[in-house]
C-alpha cells in the first residue's frame, strides 16, 4: 500500500511516500480503508520527536482518520465490513490502509463527508470532554477560545455554543475571525491589534471569562491569567506558540482559579499498557463508555447542523507538506486533510 513514512525524527519535509506492506488487524482491531486523514499539530510534534508518545522507527504518522471497514480482527463484534467510521490512532493514518482498535471506532452518518469526519476522532471529543467533563461549563457562562481560527479553536467554539455558552473568540487576522464568527462566536478579538485582557474585561463588564480554552500557550496563557473570572477554569490544550507556560501559583490562589489538564488519549487508552491490571482495565472501560456517549451527542449535533466540521483544504499524500505548512505557519482555518 501507499504510505507516508517517517524514518527518523526531524523536519516534516524529510518524510517519504513509499509502498509498504498492508497491515493486518490483530484481535480487537479492524482494518480501515483510509479515505481521509487529519493533519494536526500533534502529528507534526510526533514526526519531530517532540511528542510525549514516540513510536518505534520507522513508522507511519497520522492520528485521525475516516474511511470504511474492510476486515475484522478476532473477536470484533461492534462493527461490520463496509461500515463508515472515524477513529483516532497512535500512528498509521497517513496511508491507504490502517488498523485501529474496534473499541474506539465512531460510526459516522451517511451525510457526513470523510474529510469532515476527521474532526470527530479527536478535536470534537477533546473539546467536549474538556468543557463538559473537566470544566463543568454551564449554560450562560463565558467561554474564551484562543487560536479560534484553527481546527482546535473552531471545534471548541461550536461545542461551547451547543452547550449554551457565550463565546469570545481570539485569533490573528480577519480570515480567522470570520471563520470563528461563522462557527458561532458571539464576540471577536484580533490579538494582533487589540489588547486581549482589556477587550475581554470590556465584553464581560469587568468580570472576565469563566472558562478559557487554550491550544496556544505562551503569551495567550499569560493573558488568560489576567482576564479569567474569579473561580474561573483555564484549560491548556496545546502549545502552538511553541512556548509551554510556567504557571504562577499565587495568581491561582488569589483568584481561586483552576488550571485543568486534559489529554484525550488517556480516555481512549492510546499509549496505555498492553496488559493493564483489572482495576486499570475497568477504569479504561468506563472512560471509553463516556467517550461513546460523547460521540453520540456530537454526531447528533452534526446532523442537527450545530457542528460544521470545517475543512481548510485536502491534499494527496504526495503533497503532505502543503498541509503541514498551514500548521507550521499558523494560517490554517479549520482542518487540513490528506487523502490517500
Amino acid at each position: 500500500m501507499r504510505a507516508l513514512v517517517c524514518h527518523a525524527y526531524g523536519p516534516v519535509d524529510s518524510l517519504k511516500v513509499e509502498d509498504i506492506p498492508q497491515p493486518v488487524p490483530k484481535a480487537g482491531e479492524v482494518l480501515v480503508k483510509v479515505r481521509a486523514a487529519g493533519v494536526s499539530f500533534a502529528a507534526m510534534l510526533g514526526i519531530q520527536g517532540k511528542h510525549q508518545n514516540k513510536p518505534a522507527l520507522p513508522y507511519v504518522p497520522g492520528n485521525e482518520l475516516a474511511g470504511h471497514v474492510v476486515a475484522l480482527g478476532e473477536g470484533v463484534t461492534n462493527v461490520a465490513v463496509g461500515d463508515r467510521v472515524a477513529t483516532g490512532v497512535s500512528q498509521g493514518a497517513f496511508a491507504e490502509y490502517a488498523t485501529a482498535a474496534a473499541a474506539n471506532l465512531v460510526h459516522i452518518p451517511e451525510i457526513m463527508p470523510y474529510a469532515e469526519a476527521t474532526n470527530f476522532p479527536t478535536l470534537y471529543p477533546t473539546a467536549y470532554g474538556a468543557l463538559k467533563w473537566k470544566a463543568d461549563m454551564q449554560p450562560g457562562e463565558v467561554l474564551l477560545v484562543h487560536g479560534a481560527g484553527g481546527g482546535s479553536g473552531l471545534t471548541a467554539i461550536e461545542v461551547g455554543k451547543a452547550m449554551g455558552a457565550v463565546v469570545i473568540a481570539s485569533a490573528g487576522g480577519a480570515d480567522k475571525l470570520k471563520a470563528a464568527q461563522e462557527a458561532g462566536a458571539d464576540h471577536l478579538i484580533d490579538y494582533r491589534s487589540e489588547d486581549l485582557r482589556t477587550r475581554v474585561l470590556e465584553i464581560t463588564g469587568g468580570r472576565g471569562a469563566d472558562v478559557i480554552y487554550d491550544p496556544v500557550g505562551g503569551s495567550a496563557f499569560d493573558a488568560s491569567l489576567r482576564c479569567v473570572a474569579p473561580e474561573g477554569r483555564i484549560i491548556p490544550m496545546g502549545f502552538a506558540s511553541g512556548t509551554v507556560p510556567q504557571i504562577p501559583a499565587n495568581i491561582l490562589l488569589v483568584k481561586n482559579v483552576t488550571v485543568i489538564g486534559f489529554y484525550y488519549g488517556y480516555w481512549n487508552g492510546w499509549g496505555g499498557k498492553t496488559a493493564p491490571s483489572p482495576r486499570e482495565a475497568a477504569s479504561l472501560a468506563q472512560r471509553r463508555a463516556m467517550v461513546a456517549d460523547a460521540q453520540r451527542v456530537l454526531t447528533g449535533w452534526f446532523t442537527e447542523g450545530k457542528l460544521k466540521a470545517t475543512v481548510a483544504a485536502t491534499y494527496d499524500l504526495a503533497d503532505w507538506m502543503k498541509g503541514f505548512r498551514l500548521i507550521e505557519e499558523r494560517t490554517v482555518v479549520g482542518k487540513a486533510v490528506l487523502v490517500p
